[in-house]
């Protein structure tokens, strides 16, 4: 029998059945049970240890538990598109991403199948296991994937919940978020990597920078600065932020365009001047629809 589902923070409490073409599913993923995927391959556009050479292993899993109505990803995350697959067919996805050389797995949006995904782990691979996650996570469920997760490529995309409220329909993301983070932080310590410039362990804390929003981004730097010593984690600052989604002219119109060069550089002489060490930033080309993924299947 199927139980109420309370994976993520929402706690919705829908009893999520197997998908059926035509049907929405209750909950506010409307995921089925089973895990979802849109698409399996290397993936060379991650951070730069992530992706290495070789790139990473990805699986981009469709649905999501917090819909944010700009996601590049918005036919899978809102619009679940993709194939539904055993746990089995996704242990072997690993094994052929591994095959052909990927550095990690790399789980993208994977909180609401996490009782899949915790089965598929039961037995440890060959690479670092990367869990990519909008950062809407339960801490007690991130405590289920100790010593099976070693690097969580985490987002924290608002520090103002007003934010969060008009764009993700959540009303306590900034705490809620913050507090996972700390949980994965906890779980994995210092970030490590190789001789081959490949992070095998640790946290890297995500930001995209949305339009209009530079105070937003501002007092996560800081917050950031103040919470961890050089060494501990990585920052991301991302500025590939596109219009996508629902963001149109009638719709959401402040978002309907680019991070300008001048919110840029006040958030880039921040972070410079904030004591972060250890991450990366994007130039303006990232902010490009050719580094969005097709999600047509390949490798499912």
């Amino acid at each position: 029998m199927n139980k109420q589902c309370k994976i993520c923070p929402r706690k919705c409490n829908a009893v999520r059945g197997s998908f059926t073409a035509g049907k929405v599913l209750p909950g506010v993923c409307h995921a089925p049970i089973q895990p979802m995927v849109a698409r399996a391959g290397l993936h060379h556009w991650e951070e730069p240890v992530i992706s290495g050479s070789k790139g990473s292993g990805t699986v981009f899993f469709s649905g999501c538990n917090l819909n944010c109505i700009y996601c590049q990803n918005y036919n899978i995350s809102s619009e679940l598109e993709g194939k539904v697959i055993s746990v089995e067919r996704l242990k072997t996805i690993y094994q052929e991403l591994i095959n052909l050389g990927a550095h990690n797995i790399n789980l993208v949006t994977p909180t609401h199948y996490s009782e899949a995904i915790l089965e598929s782990l039961a037995e440890p691979l060959s690479v670092p296991v990367v869990y990519n996650t909008n950062s809407y996570d339960s801490v007690d469920t991130l405590k289920r994937f100790e010593n099976k997760i070693q690097i969580y490529l985490a987002d924290y995309k608002y520090i103002d919940n007003a934010l969060g409220r008009r764009y993700s329909k959540v009303t306590d993301y900034a705490e809620t978020a913050w507090a996972a983070i700390m949980e994965m932080y906890r779980q994995t310590g210092p970030y490590v990597i190789d001789d081959n410039n490949i992070m095998q362990k640790g946290v890297i804390i995500r930001h995209l920078i949305l339009p209009g929003a530079v105070d937003n981004t501002l007092k996560i730097i800081e917050k950031v600065a103040e919470t961890f010593s050089p060494g501990e984690v990585m920052f991301s600052l991302m500025r590939q932020y596109l219009p996508c989604g629902e963001v149109s002219e009638n719709s959401y119109p402040e978002l309907n365009r680019k991070v300008t060069d001048e919110e840029y550089e006040i958030i880039e002489d921040a972070l410079f001047a904030s004591g972060i060490e250890d991450g990366f930033v994007q130039d303006e080309s990232s902010a490009s629809g050719e580094f969005i993924p097709c999600f047509d299947g390949s490798g499912v």
